[in-house]
Parts: C-alpha cells; sequence; structure tokens
C-alpha cells in the first residue's frame, strides 16, 4: 500500500510541474528557499532580517555580513520534516576581507532519499514483480555566494547574493536556475537596528528538462495525467521589511531583544494575514534575552493563517517557536522546537545548528 502510495506521489509531483511551465510564474516556485536556516533564526520565528550578523546573514541578509566579529566563521544545521521523510540541511562559511568587505558561501539541501518507484511493479501481464522497484531521490539544492559592504554613512551596510540553484526527481526531471538577492541594514546608534531584504530581485530562472521513459509516459497517459514539458519556471521577487530593537535589563549583563518583520510577496494571494492578488503580507516576529552573550532564550510566532477544519468552519492559527542557544568559547550550539503549521496541526521539528568562529575578534 505505501509503495502504491508512493507511486501516485510520483506521477502528480511530475505532472504538477508539466502544469506549471504552462504558468511562467508559479506560485511557492523554489519555496525551499524560504524555510530559513539556523536554529537561533527558525526560534524567533525567522525574524531576523534586521539583525542578523556574521556567517548565516548570508542567508537572511547578507549586508549583515559586514557585523561578523572575528575573521572566519562557519555554521552547520540539521533539521527533519515529516517524522524524518525530508531532511533539511545547511553550511555556510564567511571570510573577513577588511572592516568594509565580507565574503560568504552557503550551500542548502531539502531532500526526501529511497522513494520507491513502482510504476513498473507490475507487468503487461498483471504480474506483481518487486524486483522492478527501484529507489530515487527527490532533492533541491542551492549554492549561494555573497557579499557584504560597509557604508560611508555610519551605521549602514550593503550586501547581495548570487545564487546557483539545481533541482532533481531521480533521473526523471532536473532543472538549473540563477537569480539574486540584495540586501540593507541600518544601525542607530543606540537600540535600534533596520534591514530590508529583497529575495529574487531580478527574478530567479529555473529551466526543467524531463526525461521520462516510455514506460514511465504510458503510466502518466494510463493515469490521464498530462506529460510534462520541458521550459522555464520563473520566482517573483520576495521583500522582507524588518525592525528590531533592544533594552538592558539592569547591571546583570541581561538584554532583551525583539524583531518583527514584514515579508511582502508579489507573486498572487496567498494563504496569510493581509492578501491581495497583487500582494501579501506575512508578519512574524520574535525576542531574545540574552545573558552576556553566553546563554540566550528565545521565542517567536511565525505563519499566521487562516486552517479550515473537518466541518468546513475556519479559524486562525500561528506557528510557535521555541529554542535556547549556548556558547562556549568560539563555538555556539543552537535549538529550535517547532512545529510545521499551527498549535493544532502538523508535526513537532527539531533543529541543531552548530556555529564556530577563527581568529582574532576586532
Amino acid at each position: 500500500m505505501n509503495t502504491f502510495r508512493f507511486s501516485i506521489l510520483l506521477c502528480c509531483f511530475l505532472s504538477s510541474f508539466g502544469w506549471s511551465q504552462g504558468d511562467l510564474a508559479p506560485k511557492y516556485s523554489n519555496e525551499f528557499l524560504s524555510l530559513g536556516v539556523g536554529a537561533d533564526a527558525f526560534s524567533m520565528g525567522n525574524a531576523v532580517v534586521a539583525s542578523t550578523e556574521g556567517v548565516n546573514a548570508s542567508y537572511w541578509n547578507p549586508a549583515g555580513l559586514i557585523q561578523q566579529s572575528t575573521k572566519m566563521e562557519a555554521s552547520l544545521m540539521h533539521s527533519e520534516y515529516f517524522a524524518g521523510i525530508a531532511k533539511y540541511d545547511h553550511a555556510a562559511f564567511s571570510y573577513k576581507l577588511d572592516e568594509d568587505h565580507v565574503l560568504g558561501f552557503s550551500f542548502i539541501r531539502f531532500g526526501v532519499d529511497d522513494i520507491p518507484n513502482t510504476t513498473q511493479l507490475i507487468d503487461n501481464n498483471g504480474v506483481i514483480n518487486y524486483d522492478n522497484v527501484q529507489l530515487f531521490t527527490a532533492a533541491d539544492y542551492a549554492f549561494i555566494g555573497s557579499y557584504a559592504k560597509r557604508m560611508k554613512m555610519k551605521g549602514m551596510s550593503v550586501g547581495a547574493n548570487a545564487k546557483v540553484i539545481y533541482r532533481n526527481i531521480g533521473d526523471f526531471a532536473h532543472s538549473w536556475g540563477f537569480g539574486l538577492d540584495a540586501g540593507w541594514q541600518y544601525q542607530l546608534p543606540k537600540h535600534w537596528k533596520f534591514g530590508v531584504m529583497a529575495r529574487d530581485v531580478t527574478s530567479t530562472f529555473n529551466a526543467w528538462v524531463f526525461d521520462l521513459s516510455p514506460e514511465m509516459q504510458s503510466v502518466f497517459q494510463a493515469t490521464q495525467n498530462e506529460l510534462p514539458k520541458n521550459g522555464v519556471e520563473l520566482t517573483l521577487p520576495r521583500f522582507i521589511f524588518a525592525a528590531s530593537g533592544n533594552v538592558n535589563l539592569g547591571k546583570k549583563g541581561l538584554n532583551l531583544a525583539a524583531e518583527i518583520d514584514v515579508d511582502m510577496t508579489t507573486d498572487g494571494k496567498r494563504n496569510v494575514l493581509l492578501k491581495s492578488n497583487f500582494a501579501s503580507f506575512d508578519p512574524h516576529m520574535g525576542i531574545c534575552l540574552n545573558y552576556k552573550n553566553l546563554v540566550k532564550v528565545r521565542g517567536g510566532v511565525s505563519n499566521i493563517q487562516q486552517f479550515t477544519n473537518f466541518d468546513q468552519t475556519t479559524y486562525w492559527g500561528v506557528q510557535p517557536n521555541l529554542g535556547v542557544g549556548v556558547k562556549l568559547k568560539n563555538m555556539q550550539l543552537d535549538y529550535a522546537f517547532t512545529r510545521l503549521g499551527d498549535v493544532k496541526t502538523s508535526y513537532y521539528t527539531h533543529v541543531f545548528a552548530l556555529r564556530f568562529q577563527f581568529g582574532k575578534s576586532n
């Protein structure tokens, strides 16, 4: 029964790409790049665009790379979704050229491995042959190069990403894509920070190529699915506007920081708090209680959406996020506990991340 479900899933998955080629800019294109990176960011509801700094800023806002305090930084993250079926990994490295210029590189993979291809389970004579079942992987990859520069105006920095995207579905389909991001940060002399992140600012293009065997094509036709065609998929720009502030809590090394971000998508109406046919606006926010930069406790809310019950009644829900971070000399360990959806639905997700600093602090 499970292998049969995987066969239906494969057919639907591939045929959905065939549909998307007729619609050049489908909703949720390259959506794996919107999941986020870093357990510290996940625990704050991904509200970090204004305050992000160091190596993970290459993803959230490359302008934040300029705030890196050491010569080099590296980070690693691993998480699993849907009871371990999907695996999400991130690795990044950044290098400070001087006080005004920083380079970074990031790698992201989101994939489902060992999927049984059961389209040939039953041969032309109606005989079940398990030897015909083969495993394949559906995975998305992103390679991101980043650059940040400190501006002459005090407290201001800018940054940019160039990203190459590779997506594949076994031997059946693959695509290559290319896109650009741009970021801006501004820090006031005291307690306020502001940021803007423009993802896919020039739109990102993915060129899809399909290579279905004659046997696979016959399965599509028998199940009345349209055969996918080679084509280009377009990811429209997404803008994130952010503001953060912090306050010292007495003289014992305690600090409380909070941030609110608003994602503006331009690919049509989405299931978010504020939506229209032109653009949709998705607010999310987080807080962080910091003790001498040694221990950080974080929380946040995100994904404010309208959900539907089995009886077709609707309700508004949010995704809760919690986490903690501990710094030991030049290593930081972060953990986030979150869900995929609101408190009534979906799975719990545990996210672990490591961050390393090398070289002398400036």
